[in-house]
């Protein structure tokens, strides 16, 4: 009796411990980084990764079962007051319209910001997400809904979109959609129409297109890329090593690359793209993912923290905190980027980055026409 009670707490206390190890172990971040060892966390490998003369580079996610506040740089507070209304305005413009935007699918943390123009009462912005709300592929990050065979185009879509953005009286308008595999032209001829008719209705609006890859077909990037658009954006999302787990069978870190390089071959004026941290990448492999970016002729580039939509989703591994991105933003100018931003709440269309590239077009632009007037000047002595 004594020595089966004693076998029993043994037992228990051997359970226990082996709870205790599971819990404190490696999490899936570290397998699929390939580290399986000790008490380590990714944190403290990054921070011996990234020399950023002193901070934190980054703070472990919670593991799984285990409830742990988020940092608070990544939380955001609810519009209020005058950005309230322009918010509300907004959506229910949207919804008179029938429109769909990537910032309500993809629940972005900056809705209330972009929709509301900020604290600094810059202009309201919403990204527009044409071809419905349901996209043919399943990437792990992504909360947009999925299925093989979406709802049909809609043929006033192009229209609408540019009904509405008329009546909001933007400068800058940022355009995207789902993926659309189901269709021939994988939706191309439907994005450039948007396009060109926003380009029509007011030819000094600035349009910034972030594409689907379009399988890597030159032709269907040609289409988009020649439509008129000001700024061709199509995301990598994360590094080379992370593609095959993070996205879509379909998708693929040299398509990426491809499709980028054949939009700035087609006329694209400048080449975006956004990369994803706090999903198991080293410093290591994202310093290598940028240098490949600007060697391969993109313009401007974002990094931001990934944030897990649902349970469903992939996992976060770390939360980079501001001073880890600050390291970043400072690595990707020193490359030769004409425009890079970083941080916690940064996104692909972020509004920031907006209104900077406004200017850089316009600036752009006046350059241009001095060098027209130059050239016209000395052909007339």
């Amino acid at each position: 009796s004594s020595s089966s009670s004693s076998s029993s707490a043994g037992s228990g206390g051997g359970l226990a411990r082996l709870k205790r190890q599971l819990e404190q172990g490696p999490g899936l971040a570290d397998f699929v980084r390939g580290n399986r060892g000790g008490d380590a966390t990714v944190a403290d490998a990054r921070a011996h990764e990234v020399d950023m003369g002193g901070g934190t580079y980054a703070v472990p996610a919670a593991k799984l079962r285990h409830r742990r506040p988020k940092p608070a740089w990544v939380k955001r507070t609810l519009p209020g007051g005058e950005t309230l209304s322009k918010y509300t305005e907004i959506k229910n413009q949207l919804r008179e319209l029938k429109l769909s935007t990537v910032c309500e699918e993809a629940k972005c943390p900056n809705i209330g910001e972009c929709w509301g123009g900020g604290e600094h009462g810059g202009a309201a912005t919403a990204t527009i997400m044409l071809m419905g709300d349901t996209c043919t592929r399943a990437c792990r990050f992504c909360a947009v809904k999925t299925a093989r065979r979406p709802p049909p185009l809609d043929p006033d879509e192009p229209e609408n979109v540019a009904t509405a953005i008329a009546a909001w009286g933007l400068d800058y308008v940022v355009l995207t959609s789902v993926d659309r595999d189901d269709l021939e032209d994988q939706g191309a001829a439907h994005f450039a129409e948007t396009v060109r008719l926003l380009k029509r209705r007011r030819p000094s609006l600035l349009v910034e297109a972030l594409t689907p890859d379009f399988r890597g077909e030159e032709e269907l990037v040609a289409r988009v890329a020649s439509s008129g658009l000001d700024v061709f954006a199509h995301n990598v999302e994360t590094v080379p090593r992370l593609q095959a787990h993070v996205r879509d069978r379909r998708a693929g870190w040299e398509q990426s690359l491809a499709v980028l390089r054949k939009a700035k071959e087609s006329g694209a004026r400048l080449t975006k793209t956004s990369i994803m941290l706090g999903l198991g990448e080293t410093a290591d492999e994202v310093h290598a993912a940028l240098q490949q970016l600007r060697d391969g002729g993109v313009d401007v580039v974002t990094l931001g923290q990934y944030m897990q939509p649902t349970k469903g989703h992939l996992p976060v591994a770390e939360f980079v905190s501001p001073e880890g991105f600050a390291h970043w933003e400072a690595v990707a100018r020193g490359m030769g980027f004409r425009y890079a931003a970083a941080g916690p709440l940064v996104r692909s269309s972020y509004r920031a980055g907006e209104f900077f590239l406004q200017n850089m077009l316009n600036e752009d632009e006046r350059r241009a026409r001095q060098e027209q007037v130059r050239k016209e000047q000395a052909s007339l002595q």
